[in-house]
């Protein structure tokens, strides 16, 4: 378990430096996204669509704070076209980060992990636990997209890897979605409350999953 904690750590790392980098800059605040969202929806509302799937896409490589800007989705765009705009941002998230590791990541496993029985065990380690991590990695930020680049790192059937992204993802969407679109700035109770439940759903899965692991 060591070997694979190590590369998925690192990835973490990797990830967790852009979140902290646009925080001491200030360069994607929710207020920013907001306007944007405001801008775009001024112009054409499927601009509003374009920004949304962006930000998710470029979450694989910068910090953005996901579930908020799904719910802001819905509020402008309704449930419908906020859940879609949403699944596409994250499938094209999803789909580079696999594509990316499963060409370089022989690379990095090979930089970080010296002896080759620990990669071995490093791989058939995701192999095992894998599908529960990606169904399970919206609890946290950063676990979704580090998920994603190590299946593609141990060369999981990109079908079973998109399923499972789904699985995880578009339900996601659509309660994150409907909730923005039934919340007001008077009212932003349904988004609370939603997000919190999304939340605690994920990590009492994680527990779950934690407590059949080790027991």
């Amino acid at each position: 378990m060591k070997p694979l904690l190590k590369i998925m750590l690192f990835l973490a790392s990797i990830f967790a430096s852009t979140f902290i980098l646009l925080n001491s800059t200030g360069l994607i605040t929710v207020e920013k996204i907001e306007l944007w969202f405001e801008i775009a929806k001024n112009v054409n509302t499927l601009y509003v669509a374009i920004v949304i799937a962006g930000l998710l896409f470029a979450d694989l490589f910068i910090a953005v704070p996901t579930l908020t800007v799904i719910i802001l989705g819905g509020y402008f765009l309704g449930p419908f076209y906020g859940a879609l705009s949403a699944i596409a941002g994250l499938f094209m998230a999803g789909t580079c980060g696999y594509v990316i590791s499963r060409k370089y990541g022989d690379r990095l496993v090979n930089f970080l992990i010296r002896d080759q029985a620990q990669r071995e065990n490093a791989l058939s380690t995701f192999n095992t636990h894998g599908p529960v991590v990606i169904l399970l990695s919206r609890a946290t930020p950063i676990l979704p997209e580090v998920s994603a680049c190590m299946a593609g790192m141990t060369r999981m059937k990109y079908a079973k890897f998109l399923l499972l992204w789904f699985l995880s993802g578009v339900p996601y969407s659509i309660l994150g979605s409907y909730a923005g679109s039934i919340s007001t700035l008077e009212n932003p109770t349904p988004a609370i409350l939603v997000a919190a439940g999304l939340t605690a759903s994920f990590w009492l899965g994680w527990l779950i999953f934690n407590k059949k692991t080790n027991g």
